[in-house]
Parts: C-alpha cells; structure tokens; sequence
C-alpha cells in the first residue's frame, strides 16, 4: 500500500497499462491533478520503480512514461478496483 496508497498513484499507473503515454496526454487523462503534483507523483513512482520516465532531446522536451515489469505487475489489482468502481457507482 506504501507504493500506490496515494490519490493519484493508482491512476497514472492504471492509464499507463495500455503503453507508454506522453507526460501531457497522461495529465490530461488525470481530472483534477496539479502540475505540481503530477510531477511529484510520476518521480516518486519512477524512485519506486513502478514507472519508467524517457526523455527525448528535442525542443520542446518530449517525455514519456510507461510502467515496468514491476508496475506491470499491479496490473490485477489496478483493474479489480476500476471494476469494483463501475460496479459500485451503479449500485
């Protein structure tokens, strides 16, 4: 729980399921979420080794995310609890 007990954790890593996503399409897809507090989440699931972050050299800055084999494998848990979601907002 240490690793994806946050707000905005389990949802950048849920997005990043489908592949690697470029950092302003990945926000987008994120309501309510801070520059600020993207860039603090992405880092800390990069340290984690959940996330993986590439950095392209051309202007201006093209960065990508996309989950690791340890990311990867929340893949389970992530889409249990989008479903149980579903599930519950019907209800």
């Amino acid at each position: 729980m240490n690793l994806i007990g946050t707000k905005w954790k389990p949802l950048i890593l849920f997005h990043l399921l489908e592949g690697e996503l470029r950092s302003g399409i990945l926000q987008k897809h994120i309501d309510g979420i801070s520059n600020k507090m993207f860039t603090q989440t992405v880092r800390e699931l990069e340290k984690d080794g959940l996330v993986v972050r590439k950095v392209f050299p051309v202007v201006p800055p093209r960065v990508e995310y996309k989950l690791t084999e340890r990311g990867m494998s929340l893949e389970s848990v992530l889409r249990g609890l989008d479903a149980w979601g579903l599930k519950d907002s019907k209800e």
